[in-house]
C-alpha cells in the first residue's frame, strides 16, 4: 500500500509539474501525431508480436483517455474492419496467392485460366508458411487501420478542423467529413436499433437487416444535410475575391515546393548516391511549399473560438510517439531480423528489446496527460451549469 501511495504522489507531482490539474481535452493534433507515429511503426515490421503489442497500446490509451462523445466509441468498429481485412487477405491468398513453403496444410483443386491471365493460379496446395505470411501482412494493414481508429476515438474530428491551417481548410473539411463517416454511421445504427427495440421489434440477422438499412441511410443523409447547412451558414467554402495573377504565383510556389520535396524524399529513402543533394532539395521544397500555403491562407478568413492550447501534455504525447518511431528505426538498423516473421525456415518471431521499450514509452500518455472532460468529470456546481 505504501508503494502504491508513493506512486500516486509521484504521478500527482508530475501532473502539477506539467501544469495540468483540471480535466481538459488534449489537442487533437497531438493525438493524431501520436497515432500516426504508431502507424509508421506498424508499417515498418511484419512481426505479429509487435503488431499485437501495438494494438494493446492503442487499446490502453484509448480506454484511459477517450471522452464520452459518439466518436469515442468508434474504435471497436475499426477493430472489426481490421479483422475483415485479415480475413480478406487470407481468402485472397487461398484463391490466387503465391503458394510456397514446406509444411502442407490442404490441397485444393487447381483451375486453369485463359492465356491472358498467365501466371495466376486459382487454388492449389496451401502451405503453412504462405498462410502465415498472408496473416502477417493482413495484420500489418489492420494495425494501421486501428491506429487511425484510435486517433478518431481520442480526438474529435470537428475539433481537429479548427487546428488546420487556413490554406488547408477545404482539404481539412473533406478529411474530417471522410474520417467521421464511420462514427456517424455507427451512431445511426445504434439509434435505429434502440428505436426498434422500444417498438418491440427484436428481429435479428438478415431478416432484421432490411428493416435497419433504409432508416440508417435516411438518418445519415439527414444528418449530412444538416451538417452542410450549418457549415454553409458559418461561411465554410467562401473566399474573398483574389487576383488571378496572385493565384498563379501561389500555385506555382506550392507545386514547385512539392516537386522538390518529393525529389528530396526520394534521395533520402531510396537512392544512396543522391543523398548529398537530398536534404537541400527537401529543405528548399518545404520552404517553397510553406510560402505557397501562407499566400493561399491569406484568401481564407476564419477564426477559431477558444482554440485548443498546445502545452506540455501535447509535447509529451507527440514525443512518446516519435520515441517509438526512433526505437523501431534503430532496431531496423541494428538488428533488422527482429522485425520480420521468420518463414524460411519457419520459426517463432523475436521481440526486440529496443522496440519493446519504445512501445512502453508510447503508453505514457495514458497516465500523464490530463483526463478528458466528460459528464463524470464535469463540475457539479451551479455556476458551472450556468
Amino acid at each position: 500500500m505504501a508503494g502504491v501511495a508513493a506512486t500516486h504522489r509521484n504521478l500527482s507531482a508530475l501532473h502539477r509539474a506539467l501544469g495540468e490539474t483540471l480535466p481538459r481535452a488534449v489537442h487533437p493534433g497531438a493525438w493524431w501525431g501520436w497515432a500516426l507515429s504508431l502507424a509508421v511503426v506498424a508499417s515498418l515490421t511484419t512481426n505479429p508480436l509487435i503488431h499485437l503489442l501495438l494494438i494493446a497500446v492503442l487499446t490502453l490509451v484509448v480506454t484511459a483517455r477517450r471522452g464520452d462523445s459518439p466518436f469515442a466509441r468508434a474504435l471497436r468498429y475499426y477493430v472489426f474492419l481490421g479483422v475483415f481485412v485479415i480475413a480478406v487477405r487470407v481468402v485472397l491468398h487461398v484463391l490466387v496467392g503465391l503458394k510456397f513453403g514446406s509444411v502442407e496444410l490442404i490441397r485444393l483443386p487447381t483451375i486453369d485460366l485463359p492465356s491472358w491471365a498467365a501466371g495466376i493460379v486459382l487454388g492449389g496446395t496451401i502451405y503453412l508458411e504462405g498462410l502465415l505470411r498472408a496473416v502477417a501482412e493482413g495484420l500489418r494493414l489492420a494495425t494501421i487501420i486501428i491506429c487511425v481508429g484510435a486517433a478518431n476515438a481520442l480526438a474529435n474530428p470537428k475539433r481537429l478542423l479548427r487546428a488546420f491551417p487556413a490554406a488547408l481548410h477545404d482539404i481539412g473539411t473533406a478529411l474530417v467529413v471522410a474520417v467521421s463517416v464511420a462514427p456517424q454511421l455507427a451512431e445511426s445504427v445504434v439509434r435505429v436499433m434502440r428505436a426498434r427495440r422500444l417498438r418491440g421489434d427484436h428481429r435479428t440477422g438478415l431478416r432484421g437487416l432490411k428493416h435497419i438499412a433504409i432508416p440508417v441511410l435516411h438518418d445519415t443523409l439527414e444528418r449530412s444535410i444538416h451538417l452542410a447547412a450549418s457549415m454553409d451558414s458559418r461561411g465554410y467554402g467562401r473566399r474573398d475575391a483574389s487576383d488571378p495573377r496572385s493565384e498563379r504565383v501561389t500555385t506555382a510556389l506550392t507545386f514547385a515546393g512539392l516537386i522538390l520535396a518529393m525529389l528530396g524524399l526520394y534521395g533520402v529513402f531510396v537512392t544512396v548516391g543522391f543523398s548529398l543533394w537530398s536534404w537541400p532539395l527537401l529543405a528548399a521544397g518545404l520552404a517553397l511549399s510553406y510560402a505557397g500555403l501562407r499566400r493561399a491562407g491569406r484568401a481564407v478568413r476564419r477564426t477559431a473560438y477558444r482554440p485548443d492550447p498546445w502545452r506540455a501534455p501535447e509535447w509529451l504525447t507527440l514525443g512518446c510517439g516519435l520515441v517509438a518511431v526512433a526505437a523501431i528505426l534503430l532496431t531496423r538498423r541494428l538488428s533488422p531480423e527482429g522485425l520480420i516473421l521468420p518463414l524460411e525456415p519457419l520459426g517463432w518471431p523475436a521481440l526486440p528489446l529496443l522496440t519493446l521499450a519504445g512501445l512502453l514509452v508510447a503508453t505514457v500518455p495514458a497516465f500523464l496527460t490530463p483526463e478528458p472532460r466528460t459528464s463524470r468529470t464535469a463540475p457539479r456546481t451551479r455556476e458551472a451549469v450556468v
